[in-house]
């Protein structure tokens, strides 16, 4: 693998969408520092909203592509910042929700830091109302 402490964020955070999309949630996650923090301030009510360490955030996450199968990401913009540790990403996902075959359509804004090559903070902006309405009410991290 390359070193991932020269390469820019903006690659960086390609690598994540990757294996999201690639549905490696343990992958995902070791692209995360043990001390990361994810923030997903549009949460719906009763969802937790923000996750502390890795091991945290890969439980919230592991079986997600048992909930939510994500076929492609039909648009991705990925901008650098002033910042070179940080960069941005307006995306959106193209799936099914498996436990009730509804459409899952999603546009995503996410702001990354990076320390060292690895995720420190992760957060993610998307529409709850949209998420319910795929998920029937339901969620994948009960």
């Amino acid at each position: 693998m390359e070193n991932s402490k020269n390469t820019p964020a903006t690659q960086l955070l390609r690598n994540t969408l990757d294996r999201f999309l690639a549905k490696d949630m343990k992958g995902w996650s070791e692209l995360c520092a043990e001390d990361v923090v994810a923030e997903f301030p549009f949460a719906p009510e009763g969802m937790q909203a923000r996750f502390e360490g890795r091991e945290a955030l890969y439980a919230y996450l592991k079986d997600y592509p048992s909930f939510i199968d994500v076929k492609s990401l039909p648009t991705l913009k990925i901008y650098g910042t002033d910042d070179e540790n940080v960069a941005i990403a307006e995306w959106s996902v193209s799936g099914v929700v498996i436990g009730n075959s509804n459409p899952y359509e999603m546009s995503y804004a996410t702001f990354v830091t990076f320390r060292d090559g690895l995720v420190v903070n992760y957060r993610e902006y998307w529409n709850p109302q949209a998420f319910q309405k795929a998920m029937s009410g339901g969620s994948f991290a009960e």
